[in-house]
């Protein structure tokens, strides 16, 4: 393995630029990984076409990409294939006492702020949030297990019922999962909503049924997984009179507005997801038992010499997943 490795630094909204570095030396407690697969993720977007995301901003040329997966090199697990769990939190707050680790209000995470993330080909990282995988799952599917979290996390907000109804607005891979989990969780219908129709077909592949004017105020429990404003009026409508709603998408800029009146006529519940606790064993047994789809999510995969064209493709939503494969240079 050379000294060097290669990297792709976003320096500003929209400039993306493939560079060699320096291989990253291990420090006390952390493992060197070779970045197998890393997916592109709905705020990774958000970084690449604004120059942050919320009140984030690029602040120096930054790795992005959390959802990862590699290879262990070196030390007592080389070889070992692992997840990366992008969150390190600090473990010494009250949140994290409370078992709140994705509250940490000191958690570094890859690919934000001031911490690099996976799209690079080697990366130094905490060896307890490395996470073994299993070989039934593909390196994608590990790198799928991050936005699965995510997803498993958020309907632990629902705190859904056998035989209810569920709506689901924003069809991406978090909605999709979300869809799948509510099917498996008891849920006797899923009503999708998302305005591209590719996205919508796949809902009805995994067991939705498009949410029609017709449809409106049906649902117990609505997971909206867009960011939009239009998404979560849409949410609102689909709600049920006394119904939760879970609001997972991140918006554009650093503000969300809704029709008051209809949730407060409605008594709607509104709760807010970020991110995941810790889930990623409950992802796995769900993964590797046969009962989800992982590995349809993902539609297109790009060397890391291309990820201009990797990042313009999924902000183009033309497909469901795009993954980097930061070990295939170029095309």
């Amino acid at each position: 393995m050379s000294d060097g490795q290669l990297a792709a630094r976003l320096y500003g909204a929209g400039d993306v630029r493939v560079q060699t570095e320096q291989r990253p030396v291990p420090g006390e407690g952390e493992w060197l990984v070779e970045v197998t697969s890393v997916g592109l993720c709905g705020s990774d977007l958000h970084w690449f076409a604004e120059g942050g995301i919320g009140d984030a901003k690029v602040s120096r040329p930054l790795v992005l990409g959390h959802e990862m997966a590699g290879v262990v090199r070196g030390g007592p697990a080389d070889g070992t294939r692992v997840a990366i769990d992008p969150a390190v939190p600090c473990e010494a707050c009250p949140e994290c006492a409370r078992g709140d680790v994705n509250l940490c209000p000191n958690v570094v995470f890859a690919g934000h702020g001031g911490c690099d993330g996976g799209l690079r080909q080697l990366m130094a990282w905490p060896s307890h949030r490395l996470i073994p995988l299993p070989d039934a799952l593909s390196d994608d599917e590990g790198a799928l297990l991050e936005p699965l979290g995510v997803a498993v996390h958020a309907l632990d907000f629902g705190h859904l019922r056998v035989a209810s109804t569920v709506g689901v607005v924003g069809c991406g891979p978090i909605g999709l999962f979300l869809i799948q989990l509510a099917r498996l969780a008891g849920a006797t219908r899923v009503l999708a909503a998302d305005p591209l129709p590719h996205r919508l077909e796949a809902a009805v592949k995994f067991g939705a049924e498009p949410a029609g004017d017709g449809d409106q105020g049906t649902a117990d429990v609505v997971f909206e997984v867009s960011g939009s404003d239009g998404a979560i009026d849409t949410s609102l409508r689909l709600a049920r009179a006394g119904a939760r709603v879970v609001l997972v998408g991140i918006p554009d800029g650093d503000r969300t507005s809704f029709s008051a009146s209809v949730a407060r006529r409605k008594g709607l519940t509104l709760v807010m997801s970020r991110r995941m606790g810790e889930v990623y064993p409950r992802s796995i047994a769900l993964a590797t038992s046969g009962r989800l789809d992982l590995s349809s999510l993902v539609t297109s995969a790009y060397p890391l010499g291309d990820i201009d064209a990797a990042l313009s493709a999924a902000v183009a939503r033309t497909g469901l997943k795009v993954v980097i494969h930061p070990q295939e240079a170029m095309a």
